[in-house]
C-alpha cells in the first residue's frame, strides 16, 4: 500500500475498533452497525491505495504509460510554453484503477508549474485547462515530455514528489491523485503512437509510444 493512505486506513480502522468495543460492552446495535461500515471503508481505502510492483518494459525510446486507467483522448496539439506540438494521450483513473502514477520516460525534470485550480469532471475537456493541475516538462535526448497530473471532481489533493532538475528513470513512481482524476501526456511529434481510444493501460507497463529517430 502507498504510505499516502496511511491517513485515511489508520483512522478508519481505529474507529471502527472503537465501535467494536462499545457494541462488545454495552451490545448496542448501533456500535455493531458503525463498526460494519468503518471496516468496510477501511477496506476500501486498502483498495484504493495499493501500489503493486510492475515489470518496466527496456528501451531509451519507449514512453510508458504514467498512469493506470483508460485512454479517453488522443488528439492534436499547438505549442506549449516547454515544448512545440505534438500529439495529447489522456488516460482517465477510475475510483477502481490505481492511482500510483509513474514517469513516462527517462530524462531530466527541466519546467514545473502547479495551478491550484477548480474540480471540473477529470473526462471533460475544460479539467485540462481550469482544474488543479501539476504540469511536469521532461527532456532526453530523444526530446522533450509534459506530463500534467489532473484533480477530478472528488479529488481535492495531487502529490507529486518531483521537482526542477530532478533526474528520473522512465517507470519510476513520483507522486498520484487521490479519487479519481487524469493524466494528459503531450508528446513530440517524432512520436509514433502505439495506444487507441478506450484501450486500458498499466503505469510503467503500457507503452503509449515509441521516439522515432
Amino acid at each position: 500500500m502507498n504510505k499516502e493512505g496511511l491517513v485515511f486506513v489508520i483512522p478508519a480502522f481505529s474507529i471502527s475498533l472503537g465501535l467494536f468495543i462499545v457494541f462488545v460492552l454495552s451490545q448496542n446495535m448501533l456500535g455493531l452497525a458503525g463498526t460494519l461500515i468503518f471496516l468496510i471503508l477501511s477496506t476500501f481505502f486498502l483498495f484504493f491505495f495499493r501500489d503493486p510492483e510492475r515489470k518496466v518494459p527496456e528501451g531509451e525510446n519507449l514512453i510508458l504509460a504514467p498512469a493506470d486507467g483508460k485512454v479517453i483522448l488522443i488528439k492534436p496539439f499547438g505549442n506549449l510554453e516547454f515544448m512545440g506540438g505534438g500529439t495529447l494521450v489522456s488516460v482517465f483513473m477510475s475510483l477502481f484503477d490505481v492511482h500510483v502514477n509513474r514517469t513516462p520516460v527517462s530524462g531530466k525534470i527541466k519546467y514545473f508549474r502547479y495551478n491550484p485550480g477548480k474540480f471540473f469532471p477529470a473526462f471533460k475537456d475544460k479539467a485540462s485547462l481550469e482544474n488543479e493541475q501539476t504540469e511536469l516538462g521532461m527532456e532526453n535526448e530523444h526530446g522533450k515530455v509534459v506530463l500534467k497530473q489532473i484533480a477530478g471532481i472528488l479529488a481535492r489533493r495531487i502529490v507529486c514528489k518531483l521537482k526542477n532538475g530532478d533526474l528520473v528513470k522512465a517507470g519510476d513512481r513520483f507522486g498520484m491523485i487521490k479519487f479519481g482524476s487524469r493524466l494528459d501526456l503531450f508528446l513530440p511529434q517524432n512520436v509514433h503512437i502505439e495506444v487507441k481510444l478506450n484501450q486500458k493501460v498499466k503505469a510503467g507497463e503500457t507503452i503509449i509510444g515509441i521516439f522515432q529517430t
